[in-house]
């Protein structure tokens, strides 16, 4: 039976020339970065091409790596900040564009009270929810609730105290409940 490498010894192999270690790295954390900058951008193509930056910066960033944290606090850190990084630079260039407005109308024409019940409707109201959120929320909230970091590890990640988290988490999970209220 083969055991799983630990982080630590597939990046001391990668430094080394090992380029198997880098992929195994890659696939161990390929759906942990996508879901998080998902959840942060709500949007797929951005969170494909955020992941696809996180794992470019690791591969070129992976040899200075000081092994302070773990590697999933690295990525994390990384993951959400390319990804607020992206929300900024989104806001600035264009707040709606006219065909998102027009897909917006199409869509909600298409949808049937029936529908609106199904689990795939809840989770766009979800995350139209977790969109109006300001920016810190919404990271503290997604990192908390779906990636279920303990606070510990998000103030590692965002370097903010723990008690400033839980606050932050609090506000967002109470936006939330009130967001949702006449969905659920």
């Amino acid at each position: 039976m083969k055991s799983q490498k630990d982080d630590f010894t597939l990046i001391d192999e990668f430094v080394d020339g090992n380029q198997k270690a880098f992929n195994e790295l890659t696939q161990r954390y390929k759906r942990k970065i996508y879901l998080t900058a998902y959840r942060i951008l709500g949007n797929h193509e951005d969170a494909d091409d955020i992941t696809q930056e996180v794992i470019i910066k690791m591969y070129n960033s992976l040899s200075s790596f000081r092994k302070e944290s773990s590697i999933f606090t690295w990525l994390y850190k990384i993951t959400t900040n390319l990804s607020l990084n992206e929300l900024k630079r989104k806001k600035i260039k264009n707040f709606f564009s006219l065909d998102s407005i027009e897909n917006y109308f199409a869509a909600e024409e298409r949808v049937s009270p029936e529908e609106k019940i199904t689990k795939k409707e809840l989770s766009v109201q979800i995350q139209k929810a977790i969109n109006k959120l300001p920016e810190k929320q919404r990271t503290v909230f997604t990192l908390r609730y779906y990636d279920e970091l303990p606070y510990e590890e998000i103030s590692k990640i965002l370097g903010t105290s723990v008690g400033a988290l839980k606050a932050s988490y609090f506000h967002a999970l109470s936006k939330m409940i009130k967001e949702l209220k006449n969905v659920l």
